[in-house]
């Protein structure tokens, strides 16, 4: 099998705690899993905040405790809160950004991802670049399933207004393969215009329409996600968001691994 996490061509592979089922990582806990992921060959996991089923799971020496079981094991951390970088009315939501980034901060993530929320002209950039100094997360923004964190002229306009506002490196892009489908947008359209800003990649497929899709695996032989891929860049970590198998976690989740490290 791959070493994959000590492969110097192979991506680094991310396992989502929501691939493990949200019901079971909220009965369970994020901790339950880790051995999972790790001995899957994973080298992070991501931590979803709306997994939590208490509020006192935020909290910082609950998150710090969780980091340190993920860096015993070897792996780093993603934090990903369902929070919105911008409002309804465009503005940004500086304290969403603060308290995210506290919380990633205390798990000792790698990354913490928000989602892009409602971004209308301007990126408030100097305002981000304050929250965020001296942390020691990097903040990445999601495209998400609804219309306004899901469209691609958004995070074309969202990476200008940072560049007009001389902080291009300001943030990076998380980039989902499989949520375009919820927004209606051509995910190779979202690769080739994305790419340059794409720091990580949650990879899944859907099936059903409008209200009623799902996400899925990549089927092996699914051109267009191996497309998407080819254009992403190679360096950004890949995260399996798609659900493994119930019946068998463990050893669906080193074949995945393995897939995706290879794909």
């Amino acid at each position: 099998m791959l070493n994959v996490k000590n492969s110097a061509s192979a991506p680094e592979i991310v396992i989502v705690a929501s691939a493990f089922g949200a019901q079971s990582v909220r009965r369970l806990g994020h901790a339950a899993w880790l051995d999972t992921v790790a001995d899957a060959g994973a080298a992070g996991f991501e931590v979803r905040r709306e997994l939590f089923s208490h509020e006192a799971e935020a909290s910082c020496e609950a998150l710090h405790t969780l980091g340190a079981a993920v860096a015993a094991r070897g792996m780093w951390a993603v934090y990903s809160t369902p929070a919105g970088l911008y409002r309804d009315d465009g503005t940004l939501d500086a304290p969403a950004l603060a308290g995210a980034y506290a919380e990633a901060d205390a798990l000792g993530a790698r990354w913490v991802k928000l989602q892009l929320g409602t971004f209308a002209e301007q990126a408030d950039a100097a305002t981000i670049v304050r929250v965020g100094a001296g942390r020691r997360a990097r903040l990445v923004v999601e495209n998400g399933q609804h219309e306004q964190d899901g469209k691609i002229a958004r995070f074309v306009a969202l990476f200008a207004a940072l560049e007009r506002e001389g902080a291009s490196g300001a943030l990076g892009m998380t980039f989902d393969t499989g949520n375009w489908h919820w927004s209606g947008q051509a995910p190779l359209d979202a690769a080739a215009a994305l790419a340059p800003h794409v720091e990580y990649v949650h990879c899944k497929s859907s099936e059903g329409l409008g209200a009623r899709r799902f996400p899925v695996a990549p089927a092996p032989d699914d051109s267009l996600f191996r497309s998407v891929l080819d254009i992403l860049p190679r360096t950004a970590p890949r995260g399996i968001e798609f659900p493994l198998d119930e019946r068998a976690p463990a050893e669906d989740a080193r074949r995945k691994v393995a897939w995706l490290a290879a794909a």
